[in-house]
């Protein structure tokens, strides 16, 4: 019976434990504003995907940018709707990224692609950085 309770209390701290993920789906249009904020701060988007093996290997160099004051880091997941509960919520998790991430679910990337850069061809992984003045990709 011993055994039982000590079982018992060790899946409630272990559910008491887990952080829950928030991985919003966002289109375009609610995308849009959070790639021209008008902040103080540098602004970095990261756009990537689980499946993007060069994008993964990256990540961590983000993971570190959050840390930085005067740093704010948006990773918007490019991932297949499909995959979000799967994959993309999991890695997510596993990796305990601090960064605010995002999974863009817009199908229409003929028109977000050339609005978010007319030099990006949509290859991943790609990043834009923006202050009030200045904007790189």
């Amino acid at each position: 019976m011993m055994k039982f309770y000590f079982l018992l209390i060790s899946f409630a701290f272990n559910a008491y434990s887990q952080t829950i993920v928030n991985v919003p789906s966002v289109d375009y249009n609610q995308l849009h504003p959070l790639l021209h904020k008008k902040s103080d701060h540098v602004q970095v988007v990261n756009f990537w995907a689980t499946w993007c093996a060069p994008c993964i290997k990256e990540l961590p160099h983000f993971e570190e940018l959050n840390k930085l004051e005067g740093v704010e880091v948006l990773l918007v997941s490019l991932d297949f709707p499909k995959h979000k509960q799967k994959r993309l919520i999991p890695f997510v998790e596993k990796n305990k990224l601090q960064s605010k991430v995002v999974h863009l679910d817009d199908e229409d990337e003929n028109y977000w692609i050339n609005e978010i850069s007319t030099t990006w061809s949509g290859a991943l992984p790609a990043t834009l950085i923006y202050t009030q003045n200045r904007r790189g990709f």
